[in-house]
């Protein structure tokens, strides 16, 4: 069974090497019952624990994920929102997700006005028919609600502990974000 995430961020991580098929992260201490073979999403983007210790999580990266993710944008240095695969008995928050990146959108406009801020995304033209006015979304492994639709774009509304808990608080003009849409909606779309 594929693992399944909600979009609530539980931690931040450093990049400490990227290149040559590996990406390797600083292991958060609350990250204590991680395992080899298990499931993370690093900034969105379902990854498996290929090797670890007591300081670093590594994790092989195929060229697919690479070109297709922002992963290959990625530096040492460089901070990336984590999640730990929902457990069966685990309370579920946000949205379901899947780490399954289907697209980049870059950052076209910050809004921040007496504490609203807005993100709006540059979607890919592929993703637009699943994105809904109040719908969720998930970039950069967060579960955002969609405040507002244009014709190539979404916006979302950041709250206070999601500017300072997760990479989104940092975003800048021309920034790549990883875009997962809803699932519910994708699958909706399928049928009709």
């Amino acid at each position: 069974m594929a693992a399944m995430f909600t979009g609530i961020i539980e931690a931040t991580a450093k990049v400490t090497v990227q290149g040559g098929g590996k990406l390797m992260l600083e292991r958060p201490v609350s990250f204590d019952d991680v395992r080899l073979g298990s499931s993370i999403s690093v900034s969105g983007v379902c990854l498996t624990v290929a090797a670890m210790d007591a300081r670093a999580l590594t994790f092989d990266v195929m060229p697919e994920t690479v070109a297709k993710t922002t992963i290959g944008d990625m530096a040492m240095g460089d901070v990336v929102n984590l999640e730990r695969a929902l457990s069966a008995h685990g309370r579920f928050e946000g949205h379901v997700v899947q780490g399954h990146i289907e697209g980049t959108g870059e950052v076209i406009g910050l809004q921040n006005l007496g504490g609203d801020v807005r993100l709006t995304i540059r979607v890919p033209a592929e993703l637009q028919r699943a994105i809904v006015p109040k719908g969720s979304i998930c970039l950069d492994g967060v579960s955002l609600t969609i405040a507002d639709v244009g014709p190539n774009s979404c916006t979302v509304a950041l709250i206070p502990i999601t500017l300072q808990s997760t990479t989104l608080g940092v975003k800048r003009m021309g920034d790549r974000v990883n875009i997962e849409t809803d699932i519910l909606v994708r699958t909706l779309l399928v049928v009709r």
